[in-house]
């Protein structure tokens, strides 16, 4: 073992430092953060951020079969189903998207013949909009229920009345003689 790494550990058993814990600065920074973390994915499923301005009939087609699962293959999206049917729904997009339709038309007739359970994608509308709001706003409650925890900790640790005392000459040279007996036991490899 190094003799400065030997040093450090004494140094750190010898010496006491308090709690640090979040201040309100910092506290409000990590929130800013974290909401700025949750805007960007959703600002980059926008439908303008989504799609360029010429769409090819392939595009579209491809990008509603994206957002559709499978009737016929459960638990698989429609565009790796290997069933002949999936096949054929998969050529019936392709045709609706030759025909000029738009993904979000496609995926609305797709739900309309096999039911909303096969839409991949929730809605950003109605009971769907639930799916897009949640899951951030459970996020940041959890942040402020570790914050609030981080801080009544803190305070619980300056108010309750305990506070480090000077090491005595005797109970340093307790510490220094067990630090010396595990060091000699580390090394020797008891």
């Amino acid at each position: 073992m190094r003799h400065e790494e030997r040093g450090k550990r004494k140094e750190s058993l010898l010496a006491y430092r308090g709690g640090s814990g979040i201040g309100g600065g910092s506290l409000l920074w990590l929130i800013l953060l974290l909401l700025l973390v949750l805007a960007v994915p959703a600002l980059a499923q926008s439908p303008a951020a989504q799609r360029p301005a010429a769409h090819s009939d392939s595009d579209v087609a491809r990008e509603a079969i994206g957002q559709l699962r499978s009737p016929y293959c459960p638990g698989l999206m429609l565009e790796v189903c290997p069933s002949g049917q999936a096949e054929m729904l998969r050529d019936s997009i392709r045709m609706l998207a030759q025909q000029g339709q738009r993904a979000n038309q496609i995926v609305e007739w797709m739900i309309a013949n096999h039911g909303e359970e096969w839409r991949a994608v929730p809605k950003r509308s109605g009971a769907g909009l639930w799916a897009w709001v949640l899951p951030p706003l459970a996020l940041l409650f959890g942040v402020g229920l570790v914050a609030a925890k981080l801080r009544s900790m803190r305070t619980r640790e300056e108010t309750s009345g305990v506070r480090a005392t000077e090491m005595t000459d005797t109970d340093r040279d307790r510490l220094a003689a067990a630090l010396r007996e595990w060091e000699h036991a580390e090394e020797t490899g008891e």
